[in-house]
């Protein structure tokens, strides 16, 4: 496996719309203002009985977990996929990725792989090579894995929060031990540019069709663009308060993330709040699924193309080219969609149209 950054073979500059070289861009930018970022990842996934090949010959019909009820910290049903886990923990450590735990999520068969904080262009290397491993590993078991973020409709769907903090000479910045919640007021300004921007970065959140059928009320798949203090309603998440760990969660981006893309689109949104000193709004409170008051992000691709292309803030910050590239791949992605005759339409219609 080989992690590089891609050149033109004409010019031999990197191109600029490479994720890896979107994500470096936007560290530089933050370097620049005497900060390093930080972030770790979740990684959510379900595990399935049978290996890939033989689910795609039965046309992925009759899908069957591994897990067969909600595993979330059960310690019996997550050491029936040990076969799986303890390989994926201990190879991974091998290679160098410093896993912190495995556990089981809140669904049948669901599976949660966290790696410890890292420099955010290592946290998304860390990223992928884990990703990777988990369906490598399930494969060489003689099951599967699966990224997709929602893959049963009755089903809850798999995320990939993303952890943030911005450290200076060798400490958080965002830590202030006499301010409200330990936020120090460079946080504020960077929680209140993730909830400014948050729609216009959805699409870096949730790349495909299937990304948006993963935001479902009452699934801790959240909706709305507030913060809040251990809510997992809202779009943003106050963690380790009263620590110097204090930090904010992005719980919007899915499963199926380009996490060099998903990172960059969080740094140039949190960046631009501090730059133009944004005012964080206090914390919301209960159930942001119905709080009419507070905005909410894209609930379509169709949508999020829109936002994306019409982002003042993500063009100046990654420049139009990548902006447009992406929002091309967006309508690609629709396009394609658009061609397709669902199993649900034929079921529907083909007797009664």
């Amino acid at each position: 496996m080989v992690l590089c950054d891609i050149l033109d073979h004409h010019t031999h500059k990197r191109l600029p719309h490479a994720p890896r070289q979107v994500l470096k861009e936007q560290i530089a930018r933050a370097q620049a203002m005497g900060l390093t970022p930080m972030m770790a990842t979740e990684l959510e996934f379900f595990l399935f009985k049978k290996p890939l090949d033989e689910m795609r010959a039965e046309g992925y019909r009759d899908l069957t977990t591994l897990g067969l009820y909600n595993e979330d910290y059960h310690i019996l049903q997550t050491t029936k996929e040990e076969h799986v886990m303890r390989p994926l923990r201990n190879y991974l450590v091998a290679a160098g990725v410093p896993v912190e735990n495995t556990k089981g999520e809140a669904e049948a068969g669901q599976a949660e792989l966290n790696i410890k904080y890292a420099h955010a262009l290592l946290c998304a290397d860390h990223h992928t090579i884990a990703k990777h491993a988990t369906k490598e590993i399930a494969w060489q078991q003689g099951h599967s894995a699966t990224f997709l973020p929602k893959w049963d409709r009755d089903r809850v769907g798999s995320a990939s929060h993303v952890h943030m903090s911005l450290w200076a000479d060798g400490s958080n910045a965002f830590h202030d031990p006499d301010a409200p919640h330990t936020m120090s007021q460079v946080m504020k300004h960077f929680v209140a540019g993730l909830i400014a921007y948050a729609p216009e970065c959805t699409y870096f959140f949730a790349p495909y069709i299937n990304s948006y059928k993963r935001f479902a009320k009452g699934t801790f798949a959240p909706t709305k663009t507030a913060w809040s203090v251990d809510n997992r309603t809202a779009g943003f998440r106050l963690c380790g308060e009263g620590t110097k760990g204090v930090r904010v969660e992005c719980r919007i981006p899915g499963s199926d993330i380009n996490p060099y893309l998903t990172q960059a689109a969080l740094l140039a949104a949190g960046l631009k709040g501090i730059e133009d000193k944004l005012e964080l709004a206090p914390p919301a409170t209960g159930d942001m699924y119905d709080d009419e008051t507070v905005p909410e992000i894209p609930n379509t691709l169709r949508s999020a193309t829109e936002t994306l292309r019409g982002s003042a803030m993500l063009r100046a910050a990654l420049g139009d080219f990548v902006v447009d590239h992406y929002t091309r791949a967006a309508e690609w992605e629709q396009e394609e969609f658009d061609r397709v005759v669902t199993d649900w339409e034929i079921a529907r219609g083909f007797e009664k149209a």
